[in-house]
């Protein structure tokens, strides 16, 4: 099935996101505890959450 290019635009997100967050995990090894446990916290209360668009995802 070929993609449309609002999945191929959607899927560019994505990339950006996975880089994103490979940018986070260098910057983790030089953070403190408190830091981690912060940045752990505002990640987990972001809204929308990546946690929260999979769910809708998985129920379409």
């Amino acid at each position: 099935m070929p993609a449309t290019g609002e999945l191929i635009r959607m899927m560019n997100y994505v990339d950006d996101i996975a880089a994103t967050v490979r940018r986070i995990q260098v910057g983790i090894t030089s953070m403190t505890a408190e830091e981690r446990k912060r940045l752990a916290d505002y990640m987990r209360n972001s809204d929308p959450s990546i946690i929260k668009t999979l769910e809708a995802l998985d129920k379409s």
